[in-house]
């Protein structure tokens, strides 16, 4: 491990790209480390430190998908079921057909759902700093989620091409309460959390604005400019009419989530443990595994680079490490950016959170190719 390349990324993540805060944690094979830079809280300079909880934000994905493939090895139902088979007629809505449209689909984010996160329903909300002082404290239903899932027309057909959507992922969660008659949080608790002793893992309360000690402020600079017609924003316009740099981050610790796909908070140390389980087989059978690590890639998709998607988790594409195989869980959002990747045997792994959201795909570029000494899209 090059501990000391590493240290210098996240030092000149906080110096360069204006990071507040930024921890990375590595495990490989016995062997650990732990390095931070910059702050735990802005106002009183307190460092950051090994064990803080965050927000994994679409990070809850992959818990989605691993409960729900864990289902169908016990026999409850199938990844190719059609959504109608168990949600009928939620998706039978502006022109999507849920009989078309399978859980594999949902969870592969190859359902042709348009980008929820950018429905004017959650940006009208949070993405100017006016917006977001307001309704910060706002919760949404299980309804009004459904609704913003569908409140805008297909963007391709069932299989036809990758598009990030959160909207699956709200069905999914659903689909694992309707089918089990437990909450999403029991089922995580059961099927994830206690076989791999995920101490400091949990599935936050709708309700609950704060985190549980430590943990660092959460900031954010991701915000558009006063007067953009939100309806008017798309995956590729969205950068060109963020506010111009240079303004103080916004505090956004204290933030409603329950919008956010399965909600979760963690630990790098705890996400360390879930993503090596993950990548190498050991939390989910031979079969459900082969179908997690089935990729579509994500090109042309305005999503992260050089990146192949599973079933709510992704992969660096090999032509772009030299064949080397990453495997990787992540998610930013609001005041968060929260990665974990791992070699396939799982036994060299590294987790990178920063308080505040993805501020340069260069970050993790960095930290990964000198914590895996590869080259990544060289």
């Amino acid at each position: 491990m090059t501990h000391t390349d590493i240290q210098q990324v996240l030092d000149w993540a906080v110096a360069e790209v204006g990071i507040p805060g930024i921890v990375a944690e590595v495990k490989d094979g016995d062997r650990t480390w732990f390095g931070t830079a910059g702050v735990a809280d802005i106002k009183t300079g307190a460092p950051r430190q090994p064990g803080e909880y965050a927000q994994i934000g679409s990070g809850g994905k992959a818990f989605m998908a691993a409960v729900l493939l864990d289902l169908e090895a016990e026999g409850k139902l199938s990844i190719d079921d059609p959504v109608n088979t168990w949600l009928p007629g939620v998706l039978d809505v502006n022109g999507y057909d849920g009989n078309k449209i399978t859980i594999r689909h949902l969870l592969s984010n190859t359902g042709g759902l348009f980008a929820t996160g950018l429905a004017p329903e959650l940006t009208n909300r949070y993405a100017t700093r006016a917006a977001f002082l307001e309704h910060r404290f706002d919760e949404f239903t299980t309804e009004d989620l459904f609704r913003m899932t569908v409140s805008q027309p297909p963007v391709a057909e069932p299989g036809e091409r990758f598009r990030y959507a959160n909207g699956g992922f709200y069905l999914a969660e659903a689909m694992i309460e309707k089918i089990t008659g437990n909450s999403f949080a029991e089922e995580v608790e059961r099927r994830i959390v206690r076989p791999l002793g995920l101490t400091h893992t949990y599935v936050r309360p709708a309700q609950d604005m704060g985190y549980r000690d430590p943990h660092p402020r959460a900031y954010s600079k991701q915000f558009f400019k006063d007067g953009v017609d939100m309806a008017a924003v798309t995956p590729e316009n969205w950068e060109s009419l963020l506010e111009k740099p240079g303004l103080e981050p916004l505090d956004v610790t204290e933030f409603n989530t329950s919008w956010l796909p399965g909600n979760i908070v963690s630990t790098t140390g705890d996400m360390i443990r879930l993503v090596s389980a993950l990548a190498s087989g050991i939390l989910l059978p031979p079969a459900q595994h082969r179908q997690m690590w089935t990729t579509v890639s994500t090109e042309g998709s305005n999503w992260l680079p050089h990146t192949r998607y599973g079933l709510g988790l992704f992969e660096f594409d090999k032509a772009a490490t030299g064949g080397r195989t990453l495997r990787c869980v992540g998610g930013s959002y609001w005041g968060s950016m929260f990665f974990t990747a791992s070699t396939a045997d799982g036994e060299h792994t590294i987790s990178v959170q920063t308080n505040i959201e993805l501020r340069s795909w260069e970050v993790l570029r960095r930290i990964y190719e000198a914590g895996f000494g590869i080259s990544i899209g060289a």
